[in-house]
């Protein structure tokens, strides 16, 4: 009889393991299981539809639920899992009782995290997620006058950005002293504050939330540790939890983040049981240190790795060297592994390499500034992180490649002295990531 795998979880982790299954054993049984009306769509999207740059939530739907019938994947649409047993092999499906499988892929996904605070359960609280949500809470924006974003998370960088684009009076609270404060530098970020208050919006930094405050059940103002803040509507972008409670129960081992511990198959400590995405962690490719809450690109591809291994097949998931990237304000800013704070706080040592350049010819209408910063472990040069800003002209290329430099092992000497493509148009004469490798092995130069 073909081999019955159920996959619990219908974003991005989950259906690249059911195409993964399919691939290698295009007779298996595929059971997708779903909370929500809809499967395969970007929820990373979300935000630029509230801004504008998106026309509709239609534009962000990967594939009509014909394509997953068609691919001999069945998809349960609006139906919870409330319970896994490893030893007998069965979930429990609300609706259908037990339900047997011979192998199981968890793809729960994450939750934000809990503010913590009185009046969470106020309406006019956002949690951005859902594409049917959103576009209920897309005509509640249009009539919004004055909204908070709580905490400059990569989602809450990209709804400031987004409401200050529509027009609201944006404020954005978070208790560290500047945004994005647990992955990129302050001197990355000090351009996008800049080009937020050129846009009005209201930046209060060192400011931690004490409760929503509300009238007759929806919510009129913050209360903040610097004062109130006036708001109808609240996008709550704390940051992102794995959604583990299934596995937990089963008795799946977790890790230090709360995330489902795997191996390079994505395979968890149960038998017959893989994982992906955000329910997961990783670890990192140069430290170690196990990391939760990745990318989409990141959970389609441990996706990919659980459902291929799940069907029979042999595929290896490889640890991280996170390259990110994301538009904040006028700028757009990314990296690689890990900038300057992250470096001091995990005790890293470090020498840097850094250039200010341009995106084209300087003569080439268009053209944008690139701040380029390298970090390269000391004694061997090799590099180790990278961090950028610029007018949004190749910093996701940049970071993507500086993310190999990084696993291959390449040094400041390697950088300095790589070839780059120069046309006027596309790119300019003096490569920014160069400069920065000659100007870091400059410095050491004079310090020697």
């Amino acid at each position: 009889m073909p081999r019955k795998t159920v996959v619990i979880g219908g974003g991005a982790a989950g259906l690249g393991a059911a195409g993964g299954i399919k691939a290698v054993d295009p007779d298996a049984e595929v059971i997708v299981y779903t909370q929500f009306e809809d499967v395969a769509y970007s929820p990373c999207g979300i935000p630029y539809v509230h801004g504008g740059e998106i026309e509709s939530f239609d534009k962000l739907i990967l594939a009509g639920k014909q394509a997953y019938v068609d691919a001999g994947i069945d998809v349960h649409y609006e139906t919870e899992v409330t319970a896994i047993d490893t030893a007998a092999k069965t979930v429990a499906v609300a609706g259908e009782g037990a339900v047997r499988y011979d192998r199981l892929v968890i793809a729960t996904g994450f939750d934000y995290a809990d503010p913590g605070v009185p009046g969470s359960d106020l309406d006019g609280l956002y949690y951005v997620k859902n594409i049917r949500r959103a576009a209920e809470w897309d005509k509640v924006i249009a009539d919004t006058k004055r909204a908070v974003v709580v905490e400059a998370s990569p989602l809450g960088v990209e709804m400031v950005t987004a409401l200050a684009h529509r027009g609201i009076e944006t404020h954005l609270i978070d208790p560290n002293p500047y945004p994005l404060a647990a992955m990129a530098d302050p001197d990355i970020m000090a351009p996008v504050e800049e080009s937020w208050r050129e846009l009005g919006v209201h930046l209060h930094f060192n400011t931690t939330l004490e409760a929503f405050l509300g009238d007759g059940g929806r919510l009129r103002a913050l209360k903040t540790s610097s004062g109130e803040i006036e708001a109808e509507l609240a996008v709550v972008a704390t940051h992102k939890t794995p959604n583990n409670r299934l596995a937990s129960a089963a008795g799946i081992k977790l890790g230090s983040t709360g995330g489902i511990v795997v191996d390079d198959h994505m395979k968890t400590s149960a038998p017959d049981v893989w994982a992906a995405g955000d329910a997961t962690e990783i670890p990192h490719g140069l430290t170690g240190v196990p990391l939760q809450g990745l990318t989409g690109s990141h959970a389609y591809a441990q996706g990919k790795v659980a459902g291929t291994n799940a069907g029979g097949g042999d595929r290896a998931y490889r640890a991280v060297y996170v390259p990110w990237g994301t538009p904040a304000g006028k700028w757009v800013i990314g990296g690689a592994s890990f900038g300057e704070a992250t470096a001091t706080a995990l005790g890293i040592p470090y020498v840097l390499g850094v250039a200010e350049g341009i995106s084209r010819a300087r003569y080439y209408p268009g053209v944008k500034k690139v701040k380029v910063k390298l970090l390269a472990e000391p004694g061997s040069l090799r590099l180790i992180g990278a961090q950028m800003v610029g007018g949004g002209e190749g910093i996701k290329e940049r970071a993507d490649f500086l993310a190999q430099a990084i696993r291959f092992g390449m040094t400041l000497h390697d950088l300095a002295t790589m070839e780059n493509v120069y046309s006027p148009a596309i790119g300019a004469l003096n490569e920014p990531i160069v400069v920065a490798a000659q100007n870091g092995l400059a410095d050491l130069a004079k310090k020697a």
